[in-house]
């Protein structure tokens, strides 16, 4: 969300349509960093790599063990599984997505009230926070046309747990297994929170796989289903990590391509910015 313009004063309606207006052109102008090509060709091979390493694995998994882990899990209907019925909402699109919209509100509301190095910190959470609701936004859009394209069933979907059970194009719930959209969203989230901030990569990691086990356990998805989600969820938040850095937004490329999260600027940079005299 970049700082507006300085003359006059304008209301706060206007400054805030301003504002969302420029935070919308900011992401889509023209890449503009010098070494997007080195970082580029990075990204393709890393998600190349990724791509094949757990197709192999979701084949694997498929042909191998999804029958069998089906039979260790407990039957469907368990009282004692009620705390994962919980758990595992952490890890539902719809919940995430709009927890992160209603983030988004609130900072973009806030922004016109802000001056100066304030505004800058602002801006700088509310550009971290697209690029965090994008991340899961593409891998879950991205998954829904997965499922519906590769229609198959769920766990006991014709009352058995036939890991071959494919009715594709049914776009309909009970053939919506492959990927997992928790497990998309999970690893998306966990991908992109850990982009931003690497210290927090065990914790974002648990949260992740911790999803992928609670859609397990209830049954909900077959093993190599939550693999797939991962692989779609990682894919997509690099994808947009790349976006992102070539327009210099939240993240700095190295000579080398490795994209980086821009470092936390220091006091007198703040102030360079909000006079104008830096880049935010």
């Amino acid at each position: 969300m970049p700082p507006t313009e300085r003359g006059g004063t304008r209301s706060y309606p206007v400054e805030l349509a301003t504002l969302i207006g420029q935070s919308l052109a900011r992401l889509v102008r023209e890449p503009s960093h010098s070494r997007r090509a080195e970082a580029g060709r990075r990204w393709a091979r890393h998600t190349l790599l990724i791509s094949a390493v757990l197709a192999v694995a979701v084949v694997i998994l498929m042909v191998a063990i999804d029958s069998f882990e089906i039979g260790l899990m407990p039957a469907r209907g368990t009282a004692s599984l009620w705390p994962l019925k919980i758990l595992t909402d952490f890890g539902k699109s719809a919940y995430v997505l709009w927890t992160l919209v209603a983030l988004l509100v609130i900072v973009a509301l806030l922004l016109p009230l802000t001056k100066g190095v304030q505004r800058v910190v602002m801006i700088g959470i509310g550009t971290r926070l697209q690029y965090v609701f994008l991340s899961v936004l593409v891998a879950v859009s991205a998954t829904e046309v997965l499922k519906g394209m590769i229609g198959r069933g769920r766990p006991f979907v014709g009352d058995s747990a036939n890991p071959f059970n494919f009715s594709t194009f049914a776009w309909g719930e009970p053939y919506a297994s492959l990927p997992s959209g928790h497990a998309t969203t999970a690893f998306a989230l966990a991908i992109a929170v850990v982009a931003l901030f690497p210290r927090l990569r065990g914790l974002m990691l648990a949260y992740a796989v911790i999803i992928c086990l609670t859609r397990l356990v209830l049954l909900a998805h077959h093993a190599s289903d939550v693999v797939a989600g991962a692989m779609v969820g990682t894919i997509g938040a690099m994808a947009v990590r790349y976006w992102f850095a070539a327009r210099r937004l939240a993240f700095t490329i190295r000579p080398d391509g490795t994209i980086e999260p821009l470092p936390g600027p220091s006091w007198d940079r703040l102030k360079k910015v909000a006079q104008g005299r830096a880049a935010p």
